[in-house]
Protein backbone atom coordinates (compact mmCIF):
# COMPACT_ATOMS: atom_id res chain seq x y z
CA UNK A 1 0.00 0.00 0.00
CA UNK A 2 0.94 3.41 -1.08
CA UNK A 3 2.48 5.22 1.95
CA UNK A 4 -0.34 7.95 1.36
CA UNK A 5 -3.26 5.55 1.73
CA UNK A 6 -1.96 3.94 4.57
CA UNK A 7 -1.44 7.22 6.29
CA UNK A 8 -4.64 8.62 5.99
CA UNK A 9 -6.37 4.95 6.52
CA UNK A 10 -4.93 5.14 10.13
CA UNK A 11 -5.60 8.87 10.81
CA UNK A 12 -9.68 7.94 9.72
CA UNK A 13 -9.26 5.07 12.08
CA UNK A 14 -8.23 7.88 14.97
CA UNK A 15 -10.47 10.47 13.97
CA UNK A 16 -7.35 12.81 13.45
CA UNK A 17 -6.88 14.80 10.28
CA UNK A 18 -3.09 14.63 8.52
CA UNK A 19 -1.43 17.20 9.06
CA UNK A 20 1.15 18.04 5.92
CA UNK A 21 3.53 20.74 6.60
CA UNK A 22 5.26 22.71 3.42
CA UNK A 23 9.05 23.18 2.58
CA UNK A 24 11.55 23.72 -0.60
CA UNK A 25 13.88 21.77 -0.76
CA UNK A 26 17.57 23.03 -0.47
CA UNK A 27 16.03 26.24 1.36
CA UNK A 28 18.48 26.93 2.69
CA UNK A 29 20.58 23.71 1.77
CA UNK A 30 19.54 20.36 1.27
CA UNK A 31 20.91 18.24 4.22
CA UNK A 32 18.72 21.58 6.22
CA UNK A 33 15.55 20.01 4.30
CA UNK A 34 16.38 16.96 5.35
CA UNK A 35 16.87 17.40 8.99
CA UNK A 36 13.93 19.52 9.03
CA UNK A 37 11.51 16.64 7.44
CA UNK A 38 13.14 14.73 10.12
CA UNK A 39 12.08 16.97 12.52
CA UNK A 40 8.52 17.62 11.73
CA UNK A 41 7.90 14.21 11.51
CA UNK A 42 9.32 14.42 15.60
CA UNK A 43 6.82 17.22 16.53
CA UNK A 44 3.87 14.95 14.90
CA UNK A 45 3.68 15.64 10.96
CA UNK A 46 2.18 12.94 8.94
CA UNK A 47 2.75 14.16 5.28
CA UNK A 48 5.87 16.21 3.70
CA UNK A 49 5.16 18.15 0.96
CA UNK A 50 8.12 18.94 -0.79
CA UNK A 51 8.47 21.27 -2.99
CA UNK A 52 10.84 21.41 -6.02
CA UNK A 53 11.96 24.72 -7.28
CA UNK A 54 11.53 26.15 -10.25
CA UNK A 55 12.27 29.48 -11.92
CA UNK A 56 8.13 30.37 -12.85
CA UNK A 57 5.81 28.68 -10.24
CA UNK A 58 2.29 29.50 -11.16
CA UNK A 59 0.60 29.08 -7.76
CA UNK A 60 2.94 30.23 -5.66
CA UNK A 61 2.97 33.56 -3.71
CA UNK A 62 6.31 35.71 -2.71
CA UNK A 63 6.99 33.75 0.24
CA UNK A 64 7.54 30.49 -1.75
CA UNK A 65 8.57 32.06 -4.73
CA UNK A 66 11.34 33.74 -2.96
CA UNK A 67 12.35 30.16 -1.02
CA UNK A 68 12.81 28.76 -4.52
CA UNK A 69 14.96 31.08 -5.44
CA UNK A 70 16.85 30.93 -2.67
CA UNK A 71 17.32 27.20 -3.22
CA UNK A 72 18.03 27.68 -7.35
CA UNK A 73 20.87 30.17 -6.62
CA UNK A 74 22.90 27.53 -4.47
CA UNK A 75 22.40 25.23 -7.73
CA UNK A 76 19.98 22.75 -6.50
CA UNK A 77 19.26 20.35 -8.88
CA UNK A 78 16.10 17.56 -9.15
CA UNK A 79 18.71 14.80 -8.85
CA UNK A 80 20.05 16.04 -5.73
CA UNK A 81 16.62 16.33 -4.17
CA UNK A 82 16.07 12.40 -5.23
CA UNK A 83 19.07 11.68 -3.47
CA UNK A 84 18.33 13.35 -0.50
CA UNK A 85 15.07 11.64 -0.22
CA UNK A 86 16.57 8.32 -0.93
CA UNK A 87 19.50 8.97 1.91
CA UNK A 88 16.07 10.39 4.08
CA UNK A 89 13.97 6.82 3.46
CA UNK A 90 16.97 5.16 5.81
CA UNK A 91 15.61 7.22 8.67
CA UNK A 92 12.03 7.93 7.79
CA UNK A 93 8.83 6.27 6.42
CA UNK A 94 6.60 9.67 6.47
CA UNK A 95 4.99 10.12 3.18
CA UNK A 96 6.45 12.65 1.10
CA UNK A 97 4.19 14.26 -1.49
CA UNK A 98 6.24 17.02 -4.36
CA UNK A 99 4.89 19.72 -5.35
CA UNK A 100 6.76 20.09 -9.06
CA UNK A 101 6.03 21.44 -12.74
CA UNK A 102 4.99 19.72 -15.58
CA UNK A 103 8.34 20.80 -17.58
CA UNK A 104 10.33 18.84 -14.67
CA UNK A 105 8.39 15.80 -15.53
CA UNK A 106 8.03 16.02 -19.19
CA UNK A 107 11.66 16.76 -19.95
CA UNK A 108 13.01 12.88 -19.28
CA UNK A 109 9.52 11.31 -19.66
CA UNK A 110 6.93 11.33 -17.60
CA UNK A 111 7.39 7.10 -17.20
CA UNK A 112 11.28 7.70 -16.67
CA UNK A 113 10.20 10.85 -13.90
CA UNK A 114 7.96 8.61 -11.70
CA UNK A 115 10.19 5.59 -11.96
CA UNK A 116 13.07 7.67 -10.33
CA UNK A 117 10.59 9.56 -8.03
CA UNK A 118 9.19 6.27 -6.97
CA UNK A 119 12.82 4.67 -6.58
CA UNK A 120 14.08 7.23 -4.69
CA UNK A 121 10.88 6.90 -1.78
CA UNK A 122 8.70 9.90 -3.24
CA UNK A 123 4.85 8.53 -2.68
CA UNK A 124 3.31 11.07 -5.16
CA UNK A 125 3.13 14.65 -7.23
CA UNK A 126 1.33 17.73 -7.28
CA UNK A 127 1.92 19.30 -10.45
CA UNK A 128 -0.21 22.47 -10.50
CA UNK A 129 0.27 23.47 -13.95
CA UNK A 130 -1.13 20.46 -15.44
CA UNK A 131 -4.94 20.55 -16.22
CA UNK A 132 -6.60 17.13 -15.37
CA UNK A 133 -7.95 17.15 -19.06
CA UNK A 134 -4.35 16.81 -20.31
CA UNK A 135 -2.64 14.14 -17.82
CA UNK A 136 -3.84 11.03 -19.45
CA UNK A 137 -0.15 9.47 -19.91
CA UNK A 138 0.90 10.62 -16.49
CA UNK A 139 -2.33 8.99 -14.59
CA UNK A 140 -1.18 5.67 -16.42
CA UNK A 141 2.26 5.80 -15.63
CA UNK A 142 1.40 7.04 -11.87
CA UNK A 143 -0.45 4.06 -11.77
CA UNK A 144 1.97 1.33 -12.38
CA UNK A 145 3.87 1.94 -9.92
CA UNK A 146 1.27 2.84 -7.12
CA UNK A 147 2.15 6.58 -7.35
CA UNK A 148 -0.23 9.35 -6.30
CA UNK A 149 -0.90 12.37 -8.75
CA UNK A 150 -2.96 14.76 -6.34
CA UNK A 151 -5.32 17.23 -8.26
CA UNK A 152 -6.11 20.31 -6.69
CA UNK A 153 -9.58 21.99 -6.78
CA UNK A 154 -10.75 25.57 -6.08
CA UNK A 155 -13.56 27.27 -5.26
CA UNK A 156 -14.20 28.38 -8.62
CA UNK A 157 -13.72 25.23 -10.20
CA UNK A 158 -17.64 24.73 -11.97
CA UNK A 159 -19.33 21.25 -10.70
CA UNK A 160 -18.47 19.45 -13.92
CA UNK A 161 -14.48 19.68 -13.53
CA UNK A 162 -15.17 18.67 -9.88
CA UNK A 163 -16.68 15.89 -10.82
CA UNK A 164 -14.22 15.18 -13.12
CA UNK A 165 -11.35 15.68 -10.78
CA UNK A 166 -12.87 13.55 -7.58
CA UNK A 167 -12.77 10.61 -10.12
CA UNK A 168 -8.92 11.42 -11.15
CA UNK A 169 -7.30 12.51 -7.96
CA UNK A 170 -4.85 9.99 -6.16
CA UNK A 171 -4.19 9.85 -2.54
CA UNK A 172 -5.80 12.63 -1.49
CA UNK A 173 -6.86 16.19 -2.88
CA UNK A 174 -5.91 19.29 -2.72
CA UNK A 175 -8.58 22.04 -2.07
CA UNK A 176 -7.31 25.77 -2.04
CA UNK A 177 -9.26 27.61 0.23
CA UNK A 178 -8.30 30.67 -1.65
CA UNK A 179 -9.03 31.88 -4.93
CA UNK A 180 -5.25 33.68 -5.86
CA UNK A 181 -1.42 32.29 -4.88
CA UNK A 182 0.00 31.06 -1.88
CA UNK A 183 0.43 33.44 0.76
CA UNK A 184 -0.46 34.21 4.60
CA UNK A 185 -3.82 35.01 5.34
CA UNK A 186 -5.66 36.75 8.47
CA UNK A 187 -9.03 35.13 7.50
CA UNK A 188 -9.96 32.14 5.59
CA UNK A 189 -12.63 32.27 3.09
CA UNK A 190 -16.46 32.24 4.92
CA UNK A 191 -17.19 29.25 2.16
CA UNK A 192 -14.75 26.65 2.83
CA UNK A 193 -17.06 24.71 5.26
CA UNK A 194 -19.67 24.63 2.69
CA UNK A 195 -17.64 23.73 -0.37
CA UNK A 196 -15.81 21.24 1.85
CA UNK A 197 -19.09 19.46 3.15
CA UNK A 198 -20.55 19.62 -0.83
CA UNK A 199 -17.10 17.61 -1.79
CA UNK A 200 -17.54 14.85 0.57
CA UNK A 201 -20.48 14.21 -0.64
CA UNK A 202 -18.97 13.41 -3.92
CA UNK A 203 -15.86 11.17 -2.95
CA UNK A 204 -14.15 9.48 -0.28
CA UNK A 205 -11.02 10.44 -1.27
CA UNK A 206 -9.60 12.15 1.56
CA UNK A 207 -9.66 15.91 1.49
CA UNK A 208 -6.47 18.37 2.38
CA UNK A 209 -7.08 22.46 2.34
CA UNK A 210 -4.07 24.78 1.46
CA UNK A 211 -3.41 28.14 0.63
CA UNK A 212 -3.97 30.62 3.34
CA UNK A 213 -4.26 28.34 6.30
CA UNK A 214 -1.25 29.73 8.54
CA UNK A 215 -2.31 30.10 12.78
CA UNK A 216 -3.06 27.22 14.89
CA UNK A 217 -6.47 28.47 14.85
CA UNK A 218 -6.80 28.20 10.82
CA UNK A 219 -5.26 24.81 11.23
CA UNK A 220 -8.30 24.43 13.98
CA UNK A 221 -10.89 25.03 11.25
CA UNK A 222 -9.78 23.53 8.46
CA UNK A 223 -9.06 20.11 10.67
CA UNK A 224 -12.71 20.61 12.38
CA UNK A 225 -13.78 20.20 8.37
CA UNK A 226 -11.12 18.26 6.03
CA UNK A 227 -8.96 15.24 5.87
CA UNK A 228 -5.87 17.28 5.94
CA UNK A 229 -4.47 20.71 6.79
CA UNK A 230 -1.49 21.98 4.87
CA UNK A 231 0.70 24.94 5.61
CA UNK A 232 3.42 25.95 3.30
CA UNK A 233 3.93 29.55 3.42
CA UNK A 234 3.64 30.48 7.39
CA UNK A 235 6.62 27.98 7.54
CA UNK A 236 8.76 28.88 5.09
CA UNK A 237 8.51 32.40 6.48
CA UNK A 238 9.67 30.89 9.81
CA UNK A 239 12.35 29.32 8.50
CA UNK A 240 13.61 32.34 7.04
CA UNK A 241 13.28 34.51 10.19
CA UNK A 242 16.13 31.52 11.53
CA UNK A 243 18.04 31.42 8.23
CA UNK A 244 21.64 32.96 9.63
CA UNK A 245 21.05 30.71 12.76
CA UNK A 246 22.80 27.16 12.85
CA UNK A 247 21.05 24.30 11.82
CA UNK A 248 20.28 22.62 14.56
CA UNK A 249 19.05 26.12 16.23
CA UNK A 250 16.94 26.80 13.16
CA UNK A 251 15.72 23.59 12.80
CA UNK A 252 14.86 23.19 16.34
CA UNK A 253 13.08 26.74 16.22
CA UNK A 254 11.08 25.35 13.05
CA UNK A 255 9.98 22.38 14.66
CA UNK A 256 8.81 24.15 18.17
CA UNK A 257 6.86 26.63 15.56
CA UNK A 258 5.18 23.78 13.38
CA UNK A 259 4.16 21.73 16.35
CA UNK A 260 1.72 24.76 17.53
CA UNK A 261 0.02 24.35 13.96
CA UNK A 262 0.14 20.35 14.62
CA UNK A 263 -1.74 20.97 18.02
CA UNK A 264 -4.14 23.08 16.90
CA UNK A 265 -4.87 20.92 13.88
CA UNK A 266 -5.40 17.96 15.78
CA UNK A 267 -6.83 19.45 18.96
Amino acid sequence: MNRIDKKFHDLKSNKKPAFIPFITAGDPDLQTTKALILELEKRGADIIELGIPFSDPIADGPIIQASYYNALVRGTKVAQILDMVSELRTKSEIPIVSMVSYSTVFKGGCQAFIEKAGKAGLDGLTIPDLPVEENFDLFEAAKKEDFKLVCFIAPTTTDERMSLITKKSQGFLYYISVVGITGIRDKLPDDIVQNINKLKHMTTTPIAVGFGVSTPEHAKLVGRIADGVIVGSAIIKEIEKHANEPTEKLVNNVGKFVEQLILGAKG
